[in-house]
């Protein structure tokens, strides 16, 4: 079962003991195998979406491009047709760093450890994205300080992560890996936290994005029988998106 794909269970777990969860590294290594395979899936597609949306508020020609969380470069076509000067992709995952490198050749990604962005310097990027991936960071605040290190003064950030409300209430990311389910670990950051945190950093919201349980979902439930978790959680919001942009900083 992929991660969301049975949206009964995903909303059904908030009755449930909290499983065992798998440190990131570890799980997405397992995960990398199988992780483009998941059509029909809920939350990749809201991320679909809001990223797509985010990513034309941009223009990146011969601009600087960090893909932090970059995985297995979900998102990467959509990138390069914009004509960046360079793209690069940083990951915790060496497992979804290979699949990227399979898909896109000549694709340049680091490994990321203690949050670190190795191959940038300081003041040297015009454009952080990073999608679907905060959540899996324990220390965001240590995170956020590295990639405001690396952002150019009016550098701006697209962010898209699982809405912390819907974490909250019981939700997780699941797969399946030899017949075994496997949930990632993951860190609930209230979105007042995330704002908080943006504003140290002066980094302004431009742009702020949410997809809830609303009727443009309910097909998605109808396909699982769910309809019953349809009407419980509606209006429930279940991903969230924005642009930030790095204000300029007297010194």
């Amino acid at each position: 079962m992929p991660v969301f794909s049975k949206i009964k269970s995903y909303f059904s777990k908030a009755l449930l003991p909290k499983r065992k969860e798998t440190d990131p590294e570890t799980a997405y290594n397992l995960w990398s195998a199988s992780y483009d395979l998941q059509p029909g899936n809920l939350v990749l597609d809201l991320d679909e979406e809001l990223f797509s949306a985010l990513l034309n508020e941009n223009t990146l020609k011969n601009k600087i491009v960090a893909d932090i969380g970059c995985g297995t470069g979900r998102h990467w076509d959509k990138i390069m047709a914009k004509m960046p000067k360079e793209l690069l992709g940083f990951d915790v995952s060496e497992g979804m760093l290979e699949k990227l490198g399979q898909k896109f050749s000549s694709a340049k990604t680091f490994k990321v450890i203690d949050h670190r962005l190795p191959g940038l310097e300081k003041d040297s990027c015009d454009l952080i994205i990073s999608t679907l991936a905060i959540a899996h960071i324990e220390n965001i605040d240590d995170a956020f300080m590295e990639w405001n290190r690396v952002l150019k003064e009016n550098g701006e950030i697209i962010l898209t992560d699982y809405h912390p409300v819907a974490l909250t209430q019981g939700g997780d990311r699941t797969f399946r890996h030899n017949d075994k389910l496997i949930a990632v670990k993951s860190y609930i950051h209230p979105v007042e936290k995330i704002r908080a945190l943006c504003s140290q950093m002066s980094w302004k919201i431009v742009t702020w994005k949410e997809k809830q349980i609303d009727e443009t979902v309910r097909p998605y439930y109808e396909r699982q029988h769910a309809l019953a978790i349809f009407e419980a959680f509606r209006n429930t919001p279940i991903i969230y998106g924005m642009r930030l942009k790095k204000e300029n900083v007297a010194p």
